[in-house]
């Protein structure tokens, strides 16, 4: 049973590269990882929409409970030990809060970065101040 699961979007160059250097660290098989860009409807799980997995970065905890931006950023540190000193530090309010500013500054360039793709779903519009679509 994983202890969490990651969705990320494939289809985005950085997102992708973030992610494999993730999914190389040790913990990392304790993970489930989904692109959500590509999975099939079933791999989504019951409740997740795709179009809101893939506008804003999402992890499920083992519990069902869904966590997005640089939350859910820590979430992933807590379970690989090579981030253990950073999550403990994002986890304060302060950094947590610019934290999730940067996000929602890389969420209005990562448009550019991500191309258009046949059979893909449909584009979203960039997310606004508050990280939301």
């Amino acid at each position: 049973m994983p202890t969490c699961t990651v969705y990320f979007d494939g289809d985005c160059p950085v997102c992708r590269a973030e992610i494999a250097h993730y999914q190389r660290q040790r913990g990392a098989d304790a993970i489930a990882w989904v692109d959500a860009s590509s999975c099939d409807e079933a791999a989504l799980g019951q409740g997740v929409d795709r179009a809101v997995v893939l506008s804003r970065f999402h992890v499920r905890g083992a519990d069902g409970s869904l966590t997005s931006g640089a939350a859910a950023f820590v979430e992933i540190w807590r379970r690989l030990p090579a981030f253990a000193g950073l999550a403990t530090l994002a986890s304060f309010r302060p950094v947590l809060a610019v934290l999730d500013a940067g996000y929602a500054l890389f969420l209005r360039v990562r448009p550019w970065w991500r191309p258009a793709r046949t059979g893909a779903p449909p584009a979203r519009e960039a997310p606004d101040s508050t990280g939301r679509s």
